[in-house]
């Protein structure tokens, strides 16, 4: 995040965006920045990594009655540092690690000294994120037609 950004977030509000980002980090991503991590913080479980279920909910038309659409799988881990941070990491799907190294960037991120680093991925994670919306976006503009400018038959 860049000076003006982080100082109209609050700190609260930048964790919780970036363990959203982290939620969607390719394993790639997360283990090329624990690599590069040049001190390396000593890691104790919390809990798990352990792999579960949610139930996932809807509302018809959004804002009608909910209802049970579904369950998902889950990965979660919460891990504390030696220096005391605790972190959690969780996301769809079953890969226990990414869950583990998600919830040790969680609590680096809470460590003045290694939140510049945190940050730097965050921006990686963001700019991927970006890129495969714009290739969605326009893979779906491709199939688009517009029916008001064909011409009918019977004119």
């Amino acid at each position: 995040m860049d000076a003006k950004l982080k100082q109209e977030i609050p700190p609260d509000m930048a964790r919780k965006e970036g363990m959203r980002l982290l939620a969607r980090a390719s394993f790639e991503e997360l283990n090329a920045a624990w690599a590069a991590l040049a001190e390396k913080p000593d890691v104790s479980p919390v809990r798990g990594p352990e792999t579960g279920l949610v139930m996932v909910r809807g509302r018809i038309g959004g804002g009608g009655d909910a209802f049970n659409l579904g369950e998902a799988t889950v990965s979660r881990a919460t891990i504390r540092l030696s220096t005391g941070e605790i972190g959690h990491g969780q996301l769809l799907g079953t890969d226990k690690q990414r869950a583990r190294l998600a919830a040790i960037f969680d609590a680096l991120f809470q460590r003045d000294a290694d939140r510049s680093a945190v940050e730097a991925l965050h921006r990686t994670i963001a700019s991927r994120i970006e890129a495969e919306d714009r290739r969605t976006a326009e893979e779906t503009a491709a199939t688009r037609v517009d029916f008001f400018t064909m011409v009918r038959g019977d004119d």
